[in-house]
């Protein structure tokens, strides 16, 4: 008998909800970065186990909007946490609650759905912190369920898959049992570039980029072309993103592409663009182009 769960996955910018989606996918289907706001839409990871077909959405970190693109992302987080099967609540094992978890919690508690606390990175705290963790968190509110887990290692995984199979609805698998991510290749290959981006450049500079692939095709060869531009907000940021000589757009062009290839399982050639587009993240049209708002 075939079974569903929709999972919302929500918490704070950098607790590892990205992690933990491709950790639970087994497939790198969202991008990871130590920086905050790395994931800007809502990501859908898809997971078999047994009869039920898990359906994982890893969305923004929950913030405070200061642009147009930073009240998109808080809207995705917002819409999330409704019409799921249940809300996985990813916590870092701090035994204070922060503005934002209370702002979770608080919209958890008014859409009255099913909801489950992970609290991650447990590898890098001792057992009486995590305690204490645990102890603030049920006074705050009466979760189903607090699981210890650690999404680099894989520490109560199959204890947090066990707890939200609880959730499972009977009904024909959303996706097909193949699929792993809803997102299209050429959006993948579009964040595997951004990806390095916030790896590669500081500060302010790779949060003011946005990327798209302009060309996709397969030759005869089986060799993909692709075609990326990257656009910045400024002019000194497109020197620092290109580097002296091209250095810096060389080293990131290739990384990109390495994981692209393990991606698409073939052969990639990739060329890359800068463009400068200022202020981007403030334009309803630069915006809708690039897939951060509704049509």
């Amino acid at each position: 008998m075939e079974k569903n769960a929709m999972i919302t996955i929500a918490g704070r910018p950098n607790v590892g909800k990205s992690t933990l989606t491709n950790a639970l996918v087994g497939e790198k289907v969202a991008i990871v970065s130590n920086k905050p706001q790395t994931t800007r839409n809502r990501i859908t990871g898809i997971v078999a186990r047994g009869d039920t077909q898990f359906v994982f959405m890893d969305t923004p970190g929950f913030h405070r909007a200061r642009t147009r693109l930073g009240e998109y992302m808080d809207k995705v987080v917002r819409e999330s946490v409704a019409d799921v099967d249940a809300v996985l609540l990813v916590v870092e094992p701090i035994a204070s609650i922060g503005r934002q978890e209370s702002e979770l919690i608080a919209q958890i508690a008014a859409s009255k759905i099913p909801a489950v606390l992970a609290v991650n990175k447990i590898d890098t705290v001792e057992k009486g912190e995590l305690l204490a963790v645990i102890a603030a968190y049920s006074a705050a509110y009466d979760f189903d369920a607090i699981i210890p887990i650690s999404a680099r290692t894989g520490d109560g995984l199959e204890e947090l898959l066990a707890q939200l199979e609880n959730y499972a609805t009977e009904g024909p698998h959303l996706f097909p049992d193949d699929m792993y991510t809803d997102q299209p290749e050429k959006q993948l290959c579009a964040e595997l570039v951004r990806e390095k981006l916030l790896w590669k450049l500081d500060k302010e500079v790779p949060h003011g980029t946005a990327v798209e692939v302009t060309r996709f095709a397969e030759r005869e060869d089986g060799v993909i072309e692709i075609d990326v531009t990257i656009y910045c907000e400024k002019s000194s940021h497109k020197g620092i993103i290109i580097g002296k000589k091209g250095e810096m757009l060389r080293t990131i062009g290739e990384m990109a592409r390495k994981d692209m290839e393990r991606l698409l399982g073939a052969k990639v050639y990739l060329q890359t663009w800068v463009r400068v587009k200022e202020n981007w993240r403030d334009s309803q049209f630069l915006l809708r182009n690039f897939g951060f708002s509704e049509k």
